[in-house]
């Protein structure tokens, strides 16, 4: 969708999703199949969005962010997925890892440590699951014990989005007993003496966009980088995924789209027995089921960026739009594959490297098992 057909709030939204358009056309979309081939994290990339203001918008202007809706904000994510799934999905990422910041922070850590974090000089990783806790986060192993010093970090966070490229980590680490109540969250300097990274993952996409553990060994971490309450740390971590999933489900409608527009054209110009191949019903009906369920994904996440706009109350929707989103992307990169055939198959369409980028957004922050269990947990009177 072109950002003169959007619905958006202001004139000056529109103007940031044009933008956005031209900076995802002429710097994203040319790089995007090296970059995914060579395995190759673009960070330049992420320093010429921070340049342009795109790394803090969903923030308030007086913390150094741009002051955005997130009904805005979201739809940047999709536009620059829609040219390069693992930069869109790297920008929601950061913007998640410093959420806690800005919603827990003290007045004096904002000060101190946001305006660098949101004007994308610095770039941020979210530290949550481990080895042997993904979905059952409450579980998480990684210790800070006090020490006169501060606080000592021992143990290690799997699946880590930037590890060994971010600037910063925020932590949820383990600082009191067993469940929730005894989880902490800690704002993590990449600098800090005790800080490893094991090797990158080999991912079936998004391979521009480094995964990889993030191992404390002993790291030495200031009582003033804690942010919140002692004990504090799973409702912030909790509270930080639900909007996190809703830049998953503008990732997934972006990647959607991009493909979309791809078997559009490939099926408008394919000529077999004499005529185009999207004249033929059964492509035709394919791409129509296609359209609609990306417009119905749309209209679902950004219904949950309009509740949280308005301060009401959006877990559930982010469960439902996350769920129905990377679901849709799922489904319509598949379709593109099969309306492209032979090609569809090939590197020498992107139609492939869409199919492998949807697949991992049905996973990441939270699978749409958990989703389903989200849902279906509001649902109880």
């Amino acid at each position: 969708m072109k950002p003169q057909d959007r619905s958006l709030p202001t004139e000056e939204a529109r103007d940031l999703l044009q933008l956005v358009r031209e900076i995802s056309d002429s710097e994203l979309a040319p790089h995007a199949a090296t970059y995914e081939e060579k395995e190759q994290f673009p960070r330049e990339l992420f320093r010429l969005l921070g340049k342009s203001g795109l790394l803090g918008l969903p923030y308030p202007e007086e913390l150094g962010g741009g002051g955005q809706p997130y009904e805005v904000y979201l739809q940047v994510i999709e536009e620059l997925s829609r040219a390069w799934a693992a930069v869109g999905m790297g920008v929601s990422v950061h913007v998640l890892s410093c959420f806690p910041l800005a919603t827990a922070g003290s007045p004096e850590q904002q000060e101190r440590w946001l305006p660098d974090l949101l004007a994308g000089d610095l770039l941020g990783a979210y530290c949550l699951s481990e080895p042997e806790s993904g979905s059952d986060a409450a579980s998480l192993q990684t210790a800070a014990v006090p020490r006169l010093n501060g606080l000592s970090v021992t143990g290690t966070k799997a699946w880590i989005t930037h590890a060994g490229a971010a600037d910063f980590y925020s932590t949820m680490v383990r600082t009191g007993g067993r469940g929730p109540n005894g989880i902490s969250c800690l704002l993590i300097d990449a600098a800090t003496p005790g800080i490893s990274f094991g090797p990158a993952e080999r991912k079936m996409g998004m391979r521009s966009s480094t995964t990889a553990q993030v191992i404390f060994d002993n790291a030495i971490v200031p009582l003033s980088r804690m942010l919140g309450s002692d004990g504090e740390g799973f409702r912030i971590a909790m509270s930080a995924l639900d909007s996190g999933r809703l830049g998953l489900a503008a990732c997934a409608v972006g990647v959607a789209e991009a493909a979309l527009e791809l078997a559009t054209e490939y099926a408008d110009e394919r000529q077999q027995f004499g005529r185009s191949i999207s004249q033929y019903q059964g492509i035709g009906f394919m791409l129509a089921d296609m359209a609609t369920g990306i417009a119905a994904a749309r209209a679902l996440y950004l219904e949950a960026a309009r509740r949280k706009d308005a301060g009401q109350a959006f877990a559930h929707e982010a469960a439902m739009a996350k769920l129905f989103a990377s679901d849709t992307a799922m489904k319509v990169t598949t379709d593109a594959v099969q309306i492209l055939g032979g090609a569809g198959y090939s590197q020498d369409f992107p139609a492939e490297r869409y199919f492998r980028e949807a697949k991992l957004l049905q996973i990441v922050e939270g699978t749409n098992q958990i989703q389903r269990l989200v849902i279906s947990r509001g649902l109880s009177v």
